[in-house]
């Protein structure tokens, strides 16, 4: 049976038989008027020319086709898609399926079931369609299993199936089911920082802070004041000044970790996992590496972004926080604004550390870090423009407004560093080893009011 490819291409609502819009359910098939038409052209010539031999040619066709239409659906299949998703990161096996049930006592005998994917979904098959037999009240499905290329919101579908039954003589209209949405997690790679934070402002934590209280990492050495516990007690100090002296220490305190998507623009070409990285796909997987690694050690970790939407998830800390970061960062887009935006420092905390991850290719990104800079706020830039970014070559004069382009920009950097904004480029672990020791050092030192 010849399927016509644009009724399995469109994407139309599931048709069923009480549409009486669309006609019925069940229309009669091409080879059904060919039956009916040579039936009754050779009973009208046997009739006519009184020839028998023509009427007993014409019963076979007759005969077949009461045989077969003497039983006929009343129903319309039932197409449905699948795929498993559990936990399914960048490069990971994709099971997906394409069912067809036939709820009719009657058997289907030819299906033919097509499917659309998202091009950053690799199944084995899904651009060609297959053909199948469905028994009377059963199923039957057809495997996908493929490698998931690219983080985000996949679509496996729509799909679309064409049935015939009664020996090819009815067919089905086009049944098609909605596309089912595959969550694809960022891959992180393992990102290591030093244990030393800009400021530690919780109850407790993992971080040494700058504040007295109980805590293993000792302050210096003092006299001893009421309230003091007596394991305290320095005794060499105390015997050798005849006063008693306490140890103090500095106390363990966790941190707070902001990290600020700059969405306003996409550069760079996306190849997958194992191809190219754009600006969005450096800053997604940075940002579940670096959020990853906070959280694992109790820190507390909110995200936000800088764009016309500015979407915000609040801090919190565990794993439960680990999994709606993933499920946060599967929404991030590229989101321009037309105007400068009303984004200042009173959206993030004054004792947090900021982790602006952004290309700097908008003038707008370069003035919300100097101004998150000087309203005193722990501001780390990570670059996340690929190398081998330029603009499309469109003349002579590219190559040479590239340069300049390029010039502007360290400029831009040059400035930011001036307004105490440290820039590094995003390269793994250990990419802000030396810049959070940096910006610890500077948080220690006391402050101008």
């Amino acid at each position: 049976m010849t399927v016509p490819e644009p009724l399995l291409r469109r994407a139309v609502p599931p048709a069923t038989s009480s549409d009486s819009g669309h006609g019925p359910a069940w229309a009669p098939t091409r080879a059904l008027g060919r039956a009916v038409l040579l039936t009754g052209l050779l009973l009208v010539l046997g009739v006519a020319l009184g020839r028998v031999d023509l009427v007993l040619l014409a019963a076979p066709f007759a005969i077949g086709a009461a045989v077969h239409l003497r039983r006929m659906p009343r129903s319309t299949p039932e197409l449905s898609v699948t795929a498993d998703e559990e936990l399914l990161v960048e490069g990971g096996q994709v099971q997906a399926s394409v069912t067809v049930t036939n709820p009719d006592v009657i058997p289907y005998d030819l299906v033919v079931v097509r499917t659309r994917t998202s091009r950053w979904l690799k199944l084995e098959h899904a651009d060609r369609p297959f053909a199948l037999t469905v028994a009377s009240d059963g199923w039957a499905a057809v495997d996908l299993p493929g490698d998931a290329l690219r983080w985000g919101r996949q679509d496996v579908g729509p799909a679309a199936a064409r049935v015939a039954a009664c020996g090819g003589l009815l067919a089905c209209r086009p049944v098609v089911t909605p596309a089912y949405g595959v969550r694809v997690y960022p891959v992180t790679e393992p990102f290591n920082a030093i244990e030393a934070m800009p400021a530690a402002a919780g109850l407790v934590g993992a971080h040494r802070s700058r504040r007295m209280g109980e805590g293993g990492e000792l302050a210096g050495v003092r006299p001893f004041a009421p309230g003091d516990r007596l394991r305290r007690i320095d005794w060499r100090v105390s015997l050798r000044t005849r006063d008693l002296h306490v140890a103090s220490t500095l106390s363990d305190r966790d941190a707070e970790v902001v990290l600020l998507l700059d969405v306003l623009g996409e550069v760079g070409l996306s190849g997958g996992v194992g191809g190219s990285a754009s600006v969005l796909d450096t800053t997604v997987r940075a940002s579940a590496a670096v959020a990853e690694h906070y959280l694992q050690r109790g820190d507390r970790v909110s995200l936000l972004e800088y764009g016309a939407a500015a979407r915000r998830l609040r801090p919190a800390t565990g794993r439960r926080q680990y999994l709606t970061v993933l499920e946060w960062l599967l929404d991030v887009r590229p989101d321009p604004m037309d105007h400068a935006g009303d984004f200042g420092a009173h959206h993030v905390s004054s004792d947090a550390l900021v982790v602006v991850l952004t290309p700097l290719i908008d003038p707008r990104a370069a003035d919300m870090l100097a101004s998150l800079a000087q309203s005193g706020r722990f501001v780390v830039a990570v670059d996340t423009l690929p190398a081998s970014a330029a603009p499309e070559v469109r003349g002579p004069w590219t190559p040479l407004a590239t340069r300049l382009w390029r010039l502007e920009r360290e400029n831009v950097l040059g400035r930011l560093r001036e307004h105490g904004v440290p820039v590094v480029e995003w390269a793994g672990a250990g990419s802000l080893d030396l810049v959070l020791r940096d910006v610890s050092r500077l948080a220690s030192a006391p402050r101008g009011r």
